[in-house]
């Protein structure tokens, strides 16, 4: 048998096992999400998060998710969870919120027998595709210090109190 048609048949069941992988996926990955990161942001630092109120699932969170920035006001992107004990997710909210909403992260029982409910807080774009599940999981993840400010008028009071300081036992 020639090669080109066995390269030819091999081809062809490649691209059916990845077209059948791809139709059973029912969640997000990093890569889906390239797609949804444009280069420019409305003002600087500007972020956005995966955002809906009580979906079925994370799919249906995510799937349906407006593609808009988060307020000025806001900084993380909040994920909660609520699922059965055996992890059925029950219902998904996700949205944008400032520093006060992600103070208490973790797992908790809820009110209703046998339901659980976990909370995570990130920081970053689009960075709460997952769900948390499990202790774990429900974090706040952040990439600068909890008390930084926008403005940052302490830190440069105090540079430049250094700076004085420097040149007064300099000269």
């Amino acid at each position: 048998m020639e090669p080109g048609p066995t390269l030819a048949w091999l081809l062809l069941l490649s691209l059916l096992a990845d077209c059948l992988k791809a139709a059973q996926s029912r969640d997000f990955t990093v890569k889906d999400i390239v797609y949804l990161h444009p280069s420019t942001t409305p003002y600087p630092g500007g972020f956005k998060c995966f955002t809906c109120e009580k979906a079925a699932d994370n799919y249906e969170c995510n799937r349906w998710a407006p593609d808009i920035y988060c307020p000025r006001e806001t900084r993380y992107c909040y994920t909660q969870h609520t699922m059965e004990v055996t992890g059925n997710s029950i219902s998904v909210t996700k949205r944008c919120v400032p520093l006060e909403e992600c103070l208490s992260t973790g797992c908790r029982d809820s009110e209703h027998e046998g339901h659980k409910v976990c909370t995570s807080c990130c920081e970053g774009n689009i960075c709460n595709l997952p769900l948390p599940r499990n202790e774990t999981d429900a974090t706040f993840a952040t990439t600068s210090p909890i008390n930084q400010t926008n403005g940052h008028p302490h830190c440069m009071s105090v540079i430049v109190s250094c700076l004085w300081v420097w040149l007064g036992l300099t000269l």
